[in-house]
């Protein structure tokens, strides 16, 4: 199991991060440079169908090795980092048998992964870690479920004596910016059901997720000269202001957690003429969800009817629902990967994902997909980190559920 680190370090120093402004797909052109990679070492490995569609996507089949016919699994990660951190030049360092104490990433700009702010940090005392050199993220979210995936498919092609059905190996583009299933062909990769490698931390197991949601609330202004403004002049920036003080400041990420719902300003562009709020928002109750979309709404039309409906403008883009709507009724696939994980001496840890993956939207084109954890921690920024452990046990979880499938 050597061979995910091999793979994994070799991945991530290959600049794939995606972008949300460009309007294409893939959104950029460089996560074609891991795509390309990946399809020829499975073609190495024997897999002969493998490619790279005009849309950035990699798939590839392992064919059965049983003469009974048993469900076609397929497991899927994406290939893009977030946009969120710099994945540029990233720069792995490995921490062998980690000391339990604080972990100076650059001693040069001090900067250091503490235990106090990373408790979790502790449960991989004595365990080799990946880090980042704090100038970058890792990459891990989600390289460490493409190496994951690729080398179990090597360790399966290099042991025939396991014995399992067909294997659909799905690589995606853009998944960080909520379009990675946006041009996945469900009915070309042909699974039955699969299993998205795309969670955090070892023993997750993950059917559910939140609905979720895009707004770009944009307020207008008038400039005039400050000397001679009074009654004249309008700041976009104030109304802005006025718009973020009205939703509750207790229903941000930074204060929800479990089944708590929230709205995320991620970015903000102002001016006196025209600023620009883009919010993110996330509930696991789809009716809540609908009630968060119109109170966001809701607000808009109040400000409106102070400044004017000239003066604010919000367009909410729905991205991705709760997958637990459609895998539920077929719980047997959380099922067989909750049974493959004791059997490899993991405790499963089933819970909803504060978030979502392509999983989410691919459940709801016809692919029930589950997510399965990738091992790492502190996602989309320079604390990033995996135990390498946790990727081995990954790998050996693909495997396991390969031939428990192949068993049935």
């Amino acid at each position: 199991m050597t061979d995910v680190v091999k793979r994994f370090l070799n991945y991530v120093k290959i600049y794939t991060d995606s972008d949300p402004t460009t309007g294409v797909t893939p959104s950029t052109e460089r996560q074609k440079d891991l795509a390309k990679i990946l399809v020829q070492e499975l073609l190495d490995l024997g897999l002969e169908d493998a490619h790279m569609d005009d849309n950035c996507y990699v798939m590839a089949t392992l064919p059965s090795n049983i003469d009974k016919k048993v469900p076609t699994v397929g497991f899927i990660a994406h290939m893009d980092t977030s946009p969120d951190f710099s994945g540029k030049d990233v720069k792995p360092r490995t921490i062998e048998d980690y000391d339990g104490k604080d972990i100076v990433l650059n001693e040069e700009q001090n900067i250091v992964m503490t235990t106090k702010d990373f408790p979790e940090l502790l449960q991989y005392k004595g365990q080799d870690i990946i880090v980042t050199d704090g100038t970058t993220l890792l990459g891990a979210d989600d390289k460490a479920g493409v190496a994951e995936i690729m080398s179990a498919v090597a360790y399966l092609v290099e042991n025939p004596d396991i014995k399992h059905g067909t294997i659909k190996i799905g690589f995606t583009p853009d998944e960080e910016i909520g379009e990675g299933a946006d041009h996945f062909d469900v009915e070309k990769f042909g699974a039955d059901f699969a299993y998205t490698m795309d969670g955090g931390e070892i023993g997750e197991l993950e059917f559910e997720n939140f609905n979720a949601a895009g707004a770009v609330v944009t307020c207008k202004g008038r400039s005039v000269h400050p000397g001679y403004a009074k009654d004249k002049m309008v700041n976009s920036m104030l109304i802005a202001q006025e718009y973020m003080n009205q939703l509750p400041a207790s229903e941000v990420p930074q204060k929800t957690e479990g089944y708590e719902g929230f709205y995320h300003l991620v970015d903000i562009q102002g001016s006196i003429e025209k600023t620009t709020l883009q919010y993110m928002i996330r509930d696991f109750d789809r009716e809540h969800f609908e009630n968060r979309k119109q109170f966001m709404k809701n607000v808009a039309d109040q400000i409106a009817q102070k400044y004017g409906q000239e003066y604010i403008d919000i367009e909410i883009k729905d991205q991705y629902y709760n997958m637990r709507e459609k895998v539920e009724p077929q719980m047997y696939i959380v099922d067989i990967a909750r049974q493959a994980m004791e059997e490899e001496g993991i405790k499963p840890n089933v819970k909803a994902i504060r978030g979502g993956t392509d999983g989410a939207r691919l459940s709801f084109m016809g692919l029930p997909c589950p997510n399965i954890f990738a091992g790492g921690h502190n996602f989309h920024g320079k604390f990033e980190y995996v135990p390498i452990p946790s990727m081995q046990k990954a790998t050996k979880l693909i495997v396991r559920i390969a031939e428990n499938i192949g068993k049935q």
